[in-house]
């Protein structure tokens, strides 16, 4: 993507092959402001404290992770113990789990003096695959507000929740992918952005990358979405997804669920850009299978903006001593989902279609 005429990604692998330069999201919008992360500890506290987030680029930042260590200390002891750790950094996005399996394989079958190289060139390959399937997902899910744009004049209305853009992913994001081709194309859109309380990803990061890419887009509260689908001022909505099951039950975002709800009253197509690494195929049911991450209550407490004198501060929004629950996902049942966009194409969110599309994929990549 292009910030300030610059073309940028959220991270930066050192020439040297000894640290990782990623975006810290927690000042954006306000500063775009980077760190460089020297060690797997670092990525660890970079993921955990989500300065880095977004299932596809904290699997991609962790595999970097692994490939500091590998420089740092080879064994298969430190390979096992910093894959634990980094494992255990964010436990609902499955993302974070297949990058680092997929390195390990890669380098459990290696001598540990080759392993620095190895280690650091599949991490690469890692973030280079995620942006290739992302250009896909943007390719296979252009069609969709095409055949919107020619039933009749006026821009296509989308809605989305979170970031599932450029900052979530190492290039092009997953729901904004065709978005971002449709713009490109000249197709006029008009896109509904979440502010997803209580980190204010939709506000801080969706928005800033919309208005980065002259995308008009119109901020709203997060419990704004079902009248305005009540409306018929919404056309679609695309969200990402953290994990989708076996049988096409979507874990994002907490608040997606509401939003696949309303869409399905009101009769709006509800649409889940899937990365294929984001499908768990070793889970059938979402609600009772997949861990659902509890942040701190601080997060719904306090918030932190930009004052009148510029400075970026925190303030407490809420009573001494108030408890706060802070669930970051829920869980989308497979029946509210209209149809997934993968970068093999759109499919259906059904047992079925999702073990045809994994057989394939394998198939594709022998």
């Amino acid at each position: 993507m292009i910030v300030g005429g610059e073309p940028m990604r959220p991270l930066r692998p050192a020439a040297e092959g000894d640290a990782l330069w990623v975006i810290d999201q927690r000042a954006l919008p306000h500063r775009l402001q980077w760190q460089r992360l020297a060690t797997p500890a670092a990525v660890d506290r970079a993921i955990r404290e989500m300065w880095v987030r977004g299932a596809p680029l904290i699997g991609a930042v962790a595999a970097y992770g692994l490939a500091l260590q590998m420089r740092l200390e080879p064994s298969d002891a430190a390979l096992e113990a910093t894959a634990a750790m980094l494992r255990r950094a964010r436990p609902t996005a499955v993302n974070l789990a297949w990058a680092l399996d997929r390195l390990r394989a890669r380098l459990q079958a290696s001598r540990p003096s080759h392993r620095a190289a190895l280690a650091w060139a599949e991490a690469g390959a890692i973030a280079e695959d995620d942006v290739a399937a992302n250009a896909a997902i943007g390719r296979h899910g252009l069609p969709l507000l095409q055949a919107i744009a020619a039933r009749r004049p006026g821009p296509v209305r989308v809605l989305t929740h979170c970031n599932a853009g450029w900052l979530a992913t190492v290039d092009w994001g997953t729901a904004t992918a065709p978005l971002y081709l449709a713009h490109a194309a000249g197709l006029p859109l008009q896109v509904w952005v979440d502010e997803t309380r209580p980190r204010n990803q939709g506000a801080s990061l969706t928005a800033w990358e919309l208005a980065q890419a002259g995308l008009p887009h119109t901020l709203i509260a997060d419990n704004a979405g079902g009248h305005l689908m009540q409306r018929g001022q919404v056309d679609l909505v695309i969200v990402g997804c953290d994990r989708v099951t076996a049988r096409g039950d979507v874990c994002n975002k907490i608040g997606t669920y509401l939003k696949a709800l309303a869409a399905h009253d009101c009769g709006v197509p509800f649409y889940v850009a899937m990365p294929l690494s984001t499908l768990d195929l070793g889970v059938r049911d979402g609600l009772a299978e997949i861990p659902i991450e509890e942040r701190s209550g601080r997060e719904l407490t306090h918030v932190g903006g930009r004052n009148a004198q510029g400075e970026v501060v925190e303030v407490q929004i809420a009573p001494d001593g108030t408890p706060a629950a802070n669930p970051a996902f829920d869980v989308t049942p497979a029946r509210l989902v209209s149809g997934l966009i993968t970068e093999h194409g759109l499919v259906a969110a059904d047992e079925a279609s999702l073990a045809s599309l994994a057989a394939r994929a394998a198939r594709a990549d022998r």
